[in-house]
């Protein structure tokens, strides 16, 4: 099975993708039903036009729908599933991840982003690190490419040994949030990268901040980290969302991070403001 995220990565000067969340699982079915024919168009539109889309799995410890079996079910035959890669956390028991995985690669994703999950809300973990999960889908589906996951914020040493080492079982990896605001971060992290001569394609994060609310950034702070000061100043002075958005994009492929993915993008309306978006850029 090709891979058209890795080529993509390998020889695409700028991959710009889309991290979405699905609907939440204790949505009622009404509820439930709307949320993910709204998922599967915003899904549809974006692979349309060429672009890959992360499912997040979980994300800020709270209960996702299955985003595997929605989008077996939703998605048909019409969307290219080589455009859709799901993401994994070990908050479930390892029989289900390992299931999971080896259903992804039976169902046509060629790819899958295996993270460990926020181990202060939710389950808990099937196994303590990420790495040992991957390892245990590379010997049970060894045919299903894996993307890791690195945080800039941390210690740019820690963070490029950890993509370095034997261990890691991956393709590709993702990053944490960063934006214009974390340059010196970046920076740090991608020249211990190439000093160390890792050559394992990144994928930054970019988060699209919609205000600068204090109690919104506040919960942000609890899985994220935040330029609530900065963010609040860009805000106060007229800047929209899209704007700092759009600079983030700019500034961090002038640091060196040539391929980003756009977090929490809303469902509807995903493609207008993407395209508002890298109108700015």
């Amino acid at each position: 099975m090709t891979n058209a995220l890795l080529d993509a990565l390998k020889h695409t000067p700028n991959v710009l993708s889309v991290e979405l969340r699905p609907p939440r699982a204790e949505l009622d079915s009404p509820t439930g039903m709307d949320a993910w024919i709204d998922t599967y168009h915003t899904v549809h539109g974006l692979v349309r036009n060429d672009m890959f889309v992360f499912l997040t799995d979980s994300a800020v410890g709270a209960r996702e729908e299955n985003n595997l079996r929605h989008l077996v079910i939703n998605l048909g035959n019409d969307v290219p599933r080589s455009h859709v890669i799901p993401f994994l956390t070990t908050k479930h028991t390892q029989d289900y991840c390992l299931s999971y995985a080896e259903r992804a690669l039976h169902e046509g994703f060629p790819s899958l982003v295996v993270l460990g999950g926020d181990k202060s809300i939710g389950p808990p973990r099937c196994v303590p690190h990420a790495w040992q999960l991957r390892e245990d889908i590379r010997r049970h589906v060894p045919d299903l490419a894996l993307g890791g996951w690195a945080n800039p914020h941390q210690n740019p040493v820690t963070q490029v040994g950890y993509l370095q080492g034997p261990r890691f079982t991956g393709e590709l990896y993702l990053t944490q949030v960063v934006s214009h605001h974390d340059l010196p971060k970046v920076e740090a992290f991608l020249g211990e990268q190439d000093a160390a001569g890792v050559t394992t394609p990144g994928i930054f994060g970019v988060f699209y901040y919609r205000s600068a609310s204090p109690k919104t950034l506040s919960i942000l702070q609890q899985f994220l980290t935040v330029p609530a000061e900065a963010l609040t100043a860009e805000f106060a002075a007229g800047e929209s969302p899209e704007a700092i958005c759009a600079r983030s994009i700019r500034e961090l492929r002038r640091a060196g991070a040539k391929h980003l993915y756009l977090s929490n993008l809303p469902i509807r309306g995903t493609r207008q403001i993407l395209e508002r978006i890298l109108s700015l850029v």
